[in-house]
């Protein structure tokens, strides 16, 4: 092992390589927390739930599950009666200043100047400019520079 690609941080051991495949671990780990979701919802204890793993996939854990014993997991607990619900997506802010900041990104859009003119990329601009996540955050300063600056970007 190569000791000059790992660097210390706070007593733990941290590769310094970027995660490689970090789209898969996020899926593996959306669909553990399904399973973990799945256990909570049928009213299993640790030990039902335990027994149900090791019967179908012969392991313990649904962190060393692979893609298809998680679907398989996944599956089996829905003919059990699991229901995956939907998330419900968040509503817009609809306040004058976010209706107007929301109003100048599509400006910007029509004019070319921004690519993408959906909600999450001007939640992306948001947060670069200000630090908040979402315009429902905004106090009235915030949302205030954020309408200046897409003033002055829309008159270059």
């Amino acid at each position: 092992m190569c000791f000059d690609r790992l660097s210390t941080n706070g007593g733990k051991v941290k590769s310094s390589r970027p995660n490689k495949y970090p789209a898969r671990y996020a899926e593996q780990k959306r669909e553990i927390q399904l399973i973990k979701i799945a256990q909570k919802q049928l009213g299993m204890d640790d030990d039902a739930y335990r027994d149900i793993l090791f019967t179908l996939t012969r392991k313990r854990s649904s962190t060393e599950l692979d893609f298809a014993e998680r679907k398989k997991v996944l599956e089996h607990f829905e003919a059990c009666g699991f229901k995956r619900t939907p998330k419900q997506p968040r509503k817009l802010a609809d306040d004058p200043q976010s209706k107007l900041i929301r109003s100048l990104w599509l400006q910007l859009h029509e004019a070319g100047k921004v690519r993408n003119p959906s909600e999450s990329a001007l939640a992306a601009f948001v947060k670069r400019q200000v630090g908040r996540d979402d315009l429902h955050w905004l106090n009235a300063r915030e949302a205030s520079s954020v309408i200046e600056d897409l003033k002055k970007w829309l008159a270059r």
